[in-house]
């Protein structure tokens, strides 16, 4: 039989996080690998959906986007940047950031058309550039070394990536999954290199709100002429801990979001209605109350947690500047890859987390690390911990 899959479906790497959830579930291990909250949404956003059904905001809206979320980020927007944002033309709200970077990749790229992806990267980049018959130019990290404690850019090859004229970017910003928040230097980089080549950006900053320490996180699309080529992706499900109502938005230049909005007509139409609503109410909420303040403590003490309990672990955490997972280098335990530690960790000890050679678009000289989530109830990271102590053992 003729194979039923097409090549650039078939011809792509499976996902490991389902392999390692089924594992966690199979040997009932704590999973701290994929990157979603155990604990419960505030209740502001549980009711603001609720009243929004309620009300029966249950049909069709808009397939931009429902008015009052793209009025309510276009002001969020300018109180925070100190920008005008036209939310009729400038925003967008989509099924999920995920949905946004993949309608995007479908309306600016074509076959053979290069996109500087930065490695270690989110996975759905590569097979978002894959599926539209793109061609990835990976640049990799420098990891942490005593001399240097974050991760950095590699200068001399994103200069070597840019010289290929590509016409796109993916960014994500902070990243996902070293938890780097790129300083102002790297990204006034990054922005010169894009306006020498006229290449265009999609910036995903979920994590935006997610910043440790003295971390500051700056948009990229804020830089002098990156408006017009940037468009910037953000998320409910991070924002606001519900990662399964899959509401994500994009802002910036108009005819970037036309793109975006003549892709996602044909992928999903719109977004539910009453979810856009909610999150309407939740982002006005989060202004007025100090939500994002509040949100950046609750998870820098989760951080701290972690980071302790990996350590008492002898498992050497990397700094972490935002989002809201940390890696350790697991090299000295003398596994062949962190791949298979991940899975010994899950067997032998009880701990699930994600080794991060999957975020790779090539296996060799890579650095044995693996990626462990915070976004969940201390009791939780204890249990782990607990578990953990079998390392050290």
């Amino acid at each position: 039989m003729t194979s039923i899959q097409a090549q650039r479906i078939a011809g792509g790497p499976v996902s490991i996080f389902g392999e390692m959830s089924l594992l966690a579930q199979r040997h009932q291990a704590v999973n701290l690998g994929q990157g979603f909250p155990d604990f419960a949404a505030p209740d502001f956003v549980k009711q603001a959906a609720t009243a929004a059904i309620d009300a029966d905001l249950n049909q069709y809206p808009p397939s931009p986007g429902w008015p009052r979320l793209r009025q309510a980020l276009a002001a969020q927007w300018e109180r925070e940047h100190g920008r005008a944002v036209d939310w009729i033309h400038e925003v967008s709200v989509t099924s999920g950031a995920t949905e946004g970077l993949y309608a995007l990749t479908q309306a600016l790229l074509d076959p053979g058309d290069r996109v500087v992806v930065i490695e270690p990267a989110y996975d759905a980049y590569l097979a978002d550039v894959r599926m539209a018959g793109a061609i990835a130019v990976p640049v990799r990290l420098c990891p942490p070394t005593p001399a240097q404690p974050r991760w950095s850019l590699d200068a001399d090859a994103l200069r070597d990536a840019f010289a290929l004229r590509p016409k796109l970017l993916l960014l994500n910003a902070p990243h996902n999954p070293t938890g780097m928040v790129l300083t102002r230097d790297e990204l006034g980089l990054i922005a010169g290199l894009c306006r020498d080549t006229d290449t265009l950006v999609i910036s995903d900053e979920v994590y935006d709100r997610m910043t440790y320490d003295d971390a500051v996180h700056l948009p990229i699309a804020t830089f002098p002429d990156m408006w017009e080529r940037t468009i910037t992706l953000g998320s409910t499900g991070k924002t606001f801990g519900v990662t399964g109502w899959k509401v994500g938005w994009a802002i910036g230049g108009a005819a970037l979001n036309q793109a975006l909005r003549q892709a996602k007509q044909w992928i999903t139409f719109t977004t539910p209605t009453p979810l856009q609503e909610a999150t309407a109410v939740a982002v006005e909420h989060a202004a007025a109350h100090g939500y994002y303040a509040q949100l950046r403590a609750e998870y820098a003490a989760r951080r701290d947690l972690l980071r302790d309990l990996l350590a008492q672990a002898g498992l050497q955490p990397l700094r972490v500047e935002g989002a809201y997972f940390i890696n350790c280098e697991v090299s000295r335990f003398g596994f062949s890859g962190d791949q298979e530690f991940c899975r010994w960790l899950i067997r032998a000890v009880g701990v699930a987390a994600i080794p991060a050679s999957i975020f790779y678009s090539r296996q060799d000289d890579l650095p044995q690390i693996v990626r462990f989530c915070f976004a969940k109830q201390h009791a939780t990271l204890r249990a782990a911990g607990e578990r953990l102590q079998r390392v050290a053992g």
